[in-house]
This record gives structure tokens, sequence and C-alpha cells, in this order.
């Protein structure tokens, strides 16, 4: 859980300095800091499918062919689950409370509480980056989101006040859970059948579609995409 605890220290860290009085980052450090985070977001996920696929020339092509194609099933499936849609009125809710918010509010660490909770939790990379680190103790996709996480806080914090680090609390057990359910009982079967490179496969090159949206180089629907983590090793199963 390496990963999961480096995130909530990210968000502790930036409520903090947020309550102490510390401004935002303006907009030229904020893109600044985004070109880095896309970079390393980059990085971590290019590296993940890189040592994920390896052999012969035949079974290279063979571990991509299933990684594409797991891609574009998981695709499929997130769609007809409704997944993007979900994440998307999450992130309305968020909105509505972040637009509304007042520092009057009675209800003020309540409402930072929850909206903090729902946008930290949400994330595609959150849940990405929990199966990560649970699955091969690949925590630097949530190291990433603990930076980008803290950033937010930063600003949460002023709108919301110390409701925003109880949101910390929330992030541990859902992304923690995740980490520890595929820890104990997905990770020992997946090894003991030599499934987890296809995942892996898959999960850096979903890393590296974050770096896109980061970056802002292309708008993708990153929900809907989670799914690929599941039909990776079934379409490597069936294929053999």
């Amino acid at each position: 859980m390496i990963g999961t605890v480096l995130n909530v220290a990210g968000v502790v860290v930036g409520s903090v300095a947020g309550l102490a009085g510390r401004q935002g980052l303006g907009a030229g450090r904020e893109s600044y800091f985004k070109v880095i985070i896309g970079v390393f977001t980059v990085w971590y996920g290019l590296r993940l499918t890189w040592v994920s696929v390896h052999g012969s020339f035949y079974s290279v092509s063979k571990q991509m062919v299933i990684t594409l194609m797991a891609m574009s099933l998981g695709r499929l499936l997130g769609r007809l689950m409704g997944l993007q849609n979900f994440s998307n009125r999450l992130g309305r809710f968020a909105k509505e409370r972040i637009s509304s918010a007042r520092p009057d509010d009675p209800q003020r660490i309540g409402n930072g509480f929850s909206t903090a909770g729902v946008l930290f939790c949400a994330a595609p990379l959150g849940i990405l980056g929990a199966v990560q680190d649970g699955l091969s103790d690949y925590w630097y996709p949530l190291a990433i989101k603990g930076v980008m996480d803290g950033l937010a806080a930063m600003g949460f914090v002023t709108m919301f006040g110390s409701g925003v680090i109880l949101s910390t609390l929330p992030l541990l057990a859902f992304q923690g859970t995740i980490t520890l359910l595929v820890l104990r009982f997905a990770r020992p079967w997946l090894e003991l059948h030599s499934l987890i490179d296809p995942i892996n496969a898959v999960g850096g090159l979903l890393v590296f579609s974050v770096a896109l949206v980061i970056l802002q180089l292309k708008k993708l629907e990153l929900a809907d995409y989670l799914p690929s983590l599941a039909v990776a090793p079934a379409i490597a199963w069936f294929w053999g």
C-alpha cells in the first residue's frame, strides 16, 4: 500500500499548506507543473508496458495484439456499464458543490469531506494505480496522483476548510481495499498462471493515456477503459 500512503500524504501536505495560508500555484507555475507531472506519467506508463512485453519477435507481437484487443474490448464493456457516464456525474456533483461553497456555510466541513472524497476516489488513475500497487508493487502512478491531489487540496481548503483533510479517510479505505484485495486474492492466482504481464502491459498504456489528458493533448474517456485490466488476462488465458 505504498502508493495509497503516498497519495494520502500528498493530500495531507497540500491541505496543511493551504490551511497555513500558502497560496495556490499561479497560471505559469501550474502549467509548468503540469508538464513535469505529464512527463513523469509518460515515463512510468511506457516503462511498465516495456518491462511487461518480452521474448521473441513473435511473442512480443502476440502480447501487443492481446494488449490492443483487451483495450478495445475493455472500452466496449466500460461503455456498456456506463463507467465514464457515472464518473462524469460524480464530477458534476463535485463541481456544483465547489461553485456553491461559502465561507459561512454551517455545512462547510461536511461538504468539503464529501466533495474532496468524491474527486479523489473517483479518479480512474486511483483505481488503476491501486490495482498496479497490489499486482506488481508499482506505486509510481499513485505517487503522481498524490502530487496532483495535493495541489488540488491546497485550493479546496480555502473553500471547505479542514473537511478536505478528512477526505483522506475514504481515500485510504477505497484505494487500500482495492490494493489489498488484489494482493491477497488476484495476485497469487495470476502469478501461478503467468498472467500478470498482460495486465501490466495494459495498465502501462492506460497510465500513458492519463498523461495525454494531463498535458491536454487528447481527451479520453479513461473510466471506460478500466475493464481492460480484467479482459487482458482473460484473452491471454484463452490464447494460451
